[in-house]
């Protein structure tokens, strides 16, 4: 049924060009009020264009509905804020922020109409009061759907316990996502489609053996990344489809949760590839030293995974290419060895060797012949450096510690 007199519903045709040519500078002053008066929005971590978008779409529905004067409670106009309301569910923003930002919009709706009724030849127009109240109950039956989806977004989410997630990452892992069937039904009840770009992480535990990553999911929600997550061997392990976000951006986010070693694959394509993804994503968080937080992707510790994943190949690497360095007194064998790392680190220069170890230029050449004496190999053989650099990867060794002469 028609809301609008047609005298009213005249002046609205007369005002709808002007006012959709609006519409960018209405979604600039929403995106500027709403983030600094909504701190919820502000710790959004969505893509800027992203949240734009979703405002801009908003707007213009409204908009839309107003001018065509369809009845203010169609269903068909209001999916958009159901979804919505699923949307920032899922991602965590408080209710009561969501349904404020679509007041917001109500208002800025109602100011652009009345100032560009105001800037046209009518200047002040008594008609538009009318419209007034439909601009209200639209305003009204649009918080009425966000609400609506977001409660059904929270039952969802309630719904799925751990042991439906757990199967479903059991599942990915143990390569059941080449089957259409199951992914389908993985889909549906993770509301997060898995036929898409993805990695995968693995998390291990500290030596306390609490959790390297603190609440991963919630976390990358706030990014707007969904993802799964479950144990596996005792480490976190999840599964995080990518979208707009980047993969660097991904490894920033999770570092900045991490408590322990953190691998990450590189992106795969589909769920068909996710039981690879954790495998190398296992390798690399295998490579770090027990307790360090940090989030490494596979692609970074190429040379350490190929050592951890051969342990009898890198034992006899380390002992064949370091040789009687292993045998020296602890002082002394770390003092070389601190030595040997510094060197290579410095392209072969005893020079700048000298100055990260803050001792005489003299003094590393002393120590330099005196591991060529011990491991009988030649400091200018590249083949020799290079089993040296591979040797100390698997010794696990950190950084050289600084000595002074």
């Amino acid at each position: 049924m028609h809301p609008f007199r047609p005298e009213v519903s005249a002046r609205l045709a007369d005002l709808a060009p002007l006012l959709m040519a609006e519409l960018e500078d209405m979604t600039d002053r929403m995106l500027d009020v709403l983030l600094r008066s909504e701190p919820a929005y502000r710790d959004l971590l969505v893509p800027e264009e992203e949240l734009r978008a979703s405002t801009r779409r908003n707007l213009e529905q409204g908009l839309r509905t107003l001018i065509s004067g369809w009845a203010d409670h169609d269903d068909s106009v209001r999916a958009g804020a159901r979804a919505v309301g699923r949307r920032r569910a899922a991602q965590g923003v408080p209710l009561e922020a969501v349904l404020r930002a679509y007041r917001l919009g109500g208002q800025i709706t109602w100011e652009a109409l009345l100032a560009v009724s105001q800037r046209s030849r009518h200047g002040h127009d008594v008609l538009l009061l009318e419209v007034a109240g439909s601009v209200w109950r639209t305003n009204d039956a649009d918080c009425a759907a966000v609400a609506e989806g977001y409660r059904e977004e929270q039952r969802r989410l309630a719904g799925v316990d751990e042991v439906a997630r757990q199967q479903v990452l059991d599942g990915l892992i143990d390569g059941r996502g080449s089957d259409p069937a199951f992914v389908r039904s993985a889909s549906e009840l993770l509301a997060m489609s898995l036929d898409c770009r993805l990695m995968a992480a693995v998390a291990l535990p500290g030596p306390d053996g609490r959790p390297a990553l603190d609440a991963p999911v919630e976390a990358l929600l706030k990014r707007g990344v969904r993802s799964v997550w479950g144990i596996r061997a005792g480490a976190q392990v999840g599964f995080m489809v990518l979208g707009a976000v980047r993969p660097a951006d991904l490894v920033a986010l999770l570092t900045g949760v991490a408590r322990g070693p953190v691998g990450v694959s590189d992106v795969v394509d589909g769920a068909g590839r996710a039981g690879a993804a954790y495998r190398l994503a296992e390798t690399a968080a295998r490579t770090l030293p027990a307790g360090v937080g940090r989030v490494v992707s596979i692609d970074e510790r190429l040379p350490e995974a190929l050592l951890s994943n051969s342990p009898e190949i890198s034992s006899r690497l380390v002992g064949h290419s370091l040789g009687g360095l292993l045998d020296l007194p602890d002082d002394e064998q770390a003092v070389l060895l601190d030595t040997l790392e510094a060197f290579l680190a410095a392209d072969g220069s005893p020079t700048r060797a000298a100055d990260a170890l803050y001792c005489h230029r003299n003094t590393v050449m002393h120590r330099l012949r005196r591991i060529e004496s011990v491991t009988g190999r030649k400091l200018t053989d590249p083949r020799s450096r290079l089993l040296w650099q591979l040797a100390l990867l698997g010794t696990g060794r950190r950084q050289p510690t600084t000595r002074s002469a």
